[in-house]
């Protein structure tokens, strides 16, 4: 059986997703596969990926890989790494396209009239380069990453939660977003761990070694309903 299976449908470079995670836990299976039963039968799911949101979602349901999705964030330690957080929400302005719904809320674009600093100046789209992620609850995946630690961005779309309970983290361009989210078995961020290099790599070896408790957001039950750019 693999240990934990990275999910492959065909949008992002996952080697370096695969590679950070064999790097933490040199000693488990990791595969990369776009094959449903694979998913299945693996003990943990990273969801990650890039690219447009309508494409994304094209691409999961054209592999089969919808229903192993779904099944594999009700009941497996599951992260989400940039779109991979997205897909996970109800819908997206980015082509006005449906996710997943197993998060209540929606995925917005950076708007342009908001994106200019303290000094006036303007700030560009997509947000790219590092951002310090600010931490909302405790949570067994930030054990040793100290709030304020910085993460490497690139994305031009932000989460934003119908339950300010699933905010796990935040970060700041200009204004606060959502950037890490959390329910029960599932932890999903916007920054790309694999590319954070120290605190990247502890969010990923605290992932190997998270054990979920019952779902909740914040500590507290939220059902699971369902089932862009990054």
């Amino acid at each position: 059986m693999t240990d934990i299976a990275v999910i492959d449908y065909g949008m992002g470079n996952l080697r370096s997703v695969s590679k950070a995670i064999e790097h933490v836990a040199p000693r488990l299976k990791v595969a990369v596969t776009s094959d449903p039963a694979a998913v299945a039968r693996a003990a943990r799911v990273v969801f990650p990926g890039q690219g447009a949101m309508p494409d994304c979602m094209r691409e999961m349901e054209a592999r089969g890989l919808r229903d192993a999705v779904v099944a594999a964030a009700r009941d497996k330690p599951f992260l989400g790494i940039c779109i991979g957080l997205q897909m996970l929400f109800d819908r997206s302005e980015e082509g006005d396209v449906a996710g997943l719904g197993l998060l209540p809320g929606k995925v917005r674009r950076f708007p342009a009239a908001a994106m200019v600093d303290a000094d006036g100046e303007k700030l560009k789209v997509p947000h790219m380069g590092w951002n310090e992620v600010h931490q909302s609850m405790a949570h067994p995946l930030w054990e040793g990453i100290a709030s304020g630690s910085r993460f490497y961005f690139v994305h031009s779309y932000y989460v934003e939660p119908a339950d300010p309970r699933l905010v796990a983290g935040y970060s700041l361009y200009p204004f606060s977003f959502a950037c890490a989210v959390a329910s029960g078995n599932i932890f999903a961020v916007q920054f790309h761990p694999e590319k954070s290099h120290a605190a990247g790599l502890r969010l990923l070896a605290n992932f190997v070694a998270w054990q979920p408790a019952a779902k909740a957001a914040g500590g507290n039950p939220l059902s699971l309903t369902g089932a862009m750019k990054c």
